[in-house]
């Protein structure tokens, strides 16, 4: 599912990420690798904060919807 569909609080592991190539680097730079864990904190007015690798990190809905996780 979509990671801006994902309950806050719990931790969840990234299966993939689309979007195009561009858009799939500067996730990775963030640290949004397949197998990485990530926790939704909050969403705020489709801004989501997440904390992913002891960092924590906002990106939009439409970002988000390309990160893939279970």
């Amino acid at each position: 599912m979509p990671l801006s569909m994902v309950k806050e609080g719990i931790p969840y592991i990234i299966q993939r990420i689309g979007g195009k190539e561009e858009t799939r680097k500067f996730l990775e730079k963030l640290g949004f690798v397949t197998g990485a864990e990530v926790t939704v904190i909050s969403m705020i007015n489709g801004n989501i904060i997440i904390n992913i690798k002891d960092s924590r990190v906002a990106i939009g809905k439409t970002m988000a919807n390309k990160i893939m996780v279970a």
